[in-house]
């Protein structure tokens, strides 16, 4: 009898081994990667830190916490600007060696990077059965290289202290209606004026308690910093607040807001007020109009993300470490993407598959690390200039309009992964129970 023909080897696409190899690869890729982004920020030093700590030592001696100013070769002169809430959350600092608050700082800061990246990640892992262990830490590292997180490391900020403050109370103690729901904004704005923009946006999305609660806390952080040190918080509440010279040129291209784009076309002159202002009224409008209309559908992490691109715009002085809303952002853009997953929507989904991967780019590369812009007043003389030195401002007009508003049922998991990780079959049995 003829043998029997040897039926071929199994064919099949199920490689873990090899699977587990390229995603090693792809980590060791990508954590190589960042001592090359890292390395040109390395001269700023823990600069803005050094300035806090300066400060505190001038503040314990007697001195006005105000009147301290240091000599800067960009920017002439530099001062401590912050409330004086946040000086009263500095000053411990001060009683250490400068490295051991470097160290402390830093190390805290990537924490923070870490638990803010998970709370936004971990639903989309869920939703989409994505690997967990390697998506958090592809996504961690990713975080990690934005050149907003860079410069907040780097210069020394407290930028991701407000960003834990600001998602706890917006991702969980919100959409939860917890009783402490708006301490944590109302806590962020008393440290530093940019997050009182989310206090607008609980109104707007007529959150009362938590807008009340927000603003009380806020209150009685600025009060108990003036039970301490009245005289600096009444004078920087009465004329340093609005001393705009004193945080910097507006026209250098680290200033990523909408009055920064007009100060380049004017520079070294001041912008016309009453344009920046109208340009101000019209993107805060939209803007916030956009994130309450998120948030009543059910996606509250569309909504912080446009205001956060809000208060980017409005700001008069929105340095490049205060632009952590892109992270967010390129999370919604990812997950938008994978849930276009139907034959009519491959357009839209190449459409947020390359938004994302753009604003990735962008960022990543950003808009001040590998260039020299001079000490020089920088001026847009043309469309090249204008696109180099608002590529933040325009990526956030772009993202103000185009990002996506996510269907409640997707979004309502968000802070609870883990009961979007039950079996497909339990969730389809939910799937068919009337509605209650």
């Amino acid at each position: 009898m003829p043998a029997e023909p040897v039926a071929p080897p199994a064919v099949t696409d199920d490689d873990p081994g090899g699977r587990t190899v390229r995603r090693l690869v792809a980590v060791v890729a990508l954590t190589a990667v960042l001592p090359a982004l890292y390395l040109p920020g390395l001269v700023h030093n823990f600069f803005d830190l050094k300035i806090y700590m300066s400060a505190m030592d001038w503040w314990r001696v007697g001195h006005p916490l105000y009147d301290y100013v240091q000599p800067d070769r960009v920017q002439g002169e530099l001062y401590f600007t912050y409330p004086p809430f946040s000086a009263l959350l500095l000053w411990p600092f001060g009683l250490l060696r400068l490295g051991v608050t470097v160290t402390i700082f830093t190390v805290l800061t990537v924490l923070a990077v870490v638990v803010t990246t998970r709370w936004l990640v971990a639903p989309v892992i869920a939703r989409h059965n994505l690997p967990q262990a390697f998506t958090l830490t592809v996504a961690v590292l990713l975080v990690l290289a934005v050149e907003s997180i860079r410069e907040t490391i780097t210069f020394g900020q407290i930028n991701m202290l407000l960003v834990v403050l600001i998602l706890a109370d917006l991702l969980f103690a919100v959409p939860q209606a917890r009783r402490w729901a708006g301490v944590g904004v109302g806590l962020a704005a008393a440290l530093k004026l940019f997050p009182g923009i989310f206090i607008v946006y609980l109104l707007a999305t007529r959150r009362w308690r938590a807008a009340v609660v927000a603003s009380v806390t806020a209150a009685a952080a600025t009060l108990l910093a003036a039970a301490i040190a009245p005289n600096d918080s009444w004078r920087f509440w009465t004329h340093e607040l609005w001393a705009t010279e004193r945080v910097g040129r507006t026209d250098i291209v680290g200033n990523q807001s909408l009055f920064g784009l007009l100060s380049r076309f004017t520079a070294p002159e001041k912008p016309d007020r009453l344009l920046w202002l109208l340009l101000v009224a019209v993107v805060a409008v939209y803007g916030l109009w956009r994130a309450a209309h998120a948030a009543r559908a059910g996606d509250g992490v569309t909504g912080l993300t446009l205001t956060g691109l809000v208060g980017a715009l409005v700001s008069p002085i929105t340095w490049t470490h205060h632009i952590y809303w892109f992270v967010p952002a390129m999370v919604l853009l990812v997950d938008a993407a994978l849930s276009a997953n139907r034959p009519d929507e491959v357009r839209r989904r190449r459409w947020l598959a390359g938004l994302a991967l753009g604003t990735a780019a962008l960022t990543i590369y950003g808009v001040v690390t590998f260039q020299a812009w001079g000490t020089a007043a920088v001026r847009t003389h043309d469309p090249v200039d204008f696109a180099l030195q608002n590529t933040y401002v325009l990526l956030s007009l772009l993202l103000l309009v185009a990002l996506p508003v996510r269907s409640r049922r997707r979004e309502e998991n968000v802070g609870r992964p883990e009961e979007d990780a039950r079996r497909p079959e339990e969730k389809s049995h939910q799937m068919d129970r009337p509605p209650h």
